[in-house]
């Protein structure tokens, strides 16, 4: 089995894209690395390919979701141990790798976050987005029964058996936090590592402030609908 996949979700970051794929196989060069341009227009796939990435690139863009599944087929595909996600946009810090590959290596979590919020780190969020962060950790307490604080971090690891089940179904919108619920209900554990995340060297976010008032309206129902399911099933088994 080939030891870890670095699946990289891209969309028109030819500005950024090169850097972090050889910042990663400088910091950690023991590890693969596929960009799956997820239907860019401009030089995204050729900038990685040429910086030293596997690519794939999607005809048409299905959304970080549809991204991130098709990078877990292939790792699921190829016979991967590991896969880790990281953001094409220079945000999450390849120098992180290794500590995220050795804590994995403990085996006591199927899936490990890069969390900004475990430890004091130097990284500094809007007031309102740290509003919006408490309101999606407290609603993941209630889903999963304990405490999750870097909900909407991108910056993942997970081991084989995680990567065969996303390969089967991931979320698509806007998934990182509905993934938390799906490890839950499939009895997987997760964990938090203190990582640090950086500025994004180019380009701009695509999450407008119209997208992110839909992304806490979806995210927030479909969490509270997975409690009441759980509330559910706890009733009929005592019954």
């Amino acid at each position: 089995m080939k030891e870890a996949l670095v699946i990289i979700p891209a969309l028109n970051e030819e500005r950024s894209v090169g850097n972090v794929v050889r910042s990663i196989l400088s910091s950690c060069p023991m590890v693969d690395v596929i960009v799956i341009s997820d239907g860019s227009t401009d030089q995204t796939a050729i900038v990685a390919r040429e910086a030293g990435a596997k690519v794939v690139e999607l005809p048409v863009n299905l959304g970080i979701g549809g991204a991130m599944q098709t990078g877990y087929l292939y790792a699921w595909r190829a016979g991967y141990h590991y896969a880790i996600q990281i953001d094409a946009d220079g945000q999450h810090d390849p120098a992180d790798l290794p500590k995220l590959l050795d804590e994995m290596g403990r085996g006591d979590a199927d899936m490990i976050v890069g969390s900004r919020y475990v430890e004091r780190t130097a990284y500094r969020s809007s007031a309102s987005r740290r509003v919006g962060m408490v309101m999606l950790a407290t609603l993941i307490r209630m889903a999963v029964g304990y405490p999750i604080k870097d909900t909407t971090s991108g910056y993942r690891i997970v081991n084989h058996k995680t990567i065969e089940l996303f390969s089967r179904f991931y979320p698509h919108d806007y998934p990182e936090v509905e993934v938390l619920v799906l490890l839950h209900r499939h009895r997987l554990r997760i964990r938090e590592v203190a990582v640090e995340m950086k500025e994004r060297q180019a380009g701009r976010s695509s999450i407008t402030m119209m997208r992110s008032a839909y992304y806490m309206f979806k995210v927030s129902l479909a969490i509270l609908l997975e409690v009441m399911r759980g509330k559910e099933a706890r009733r009929e088994g005592k019954s």
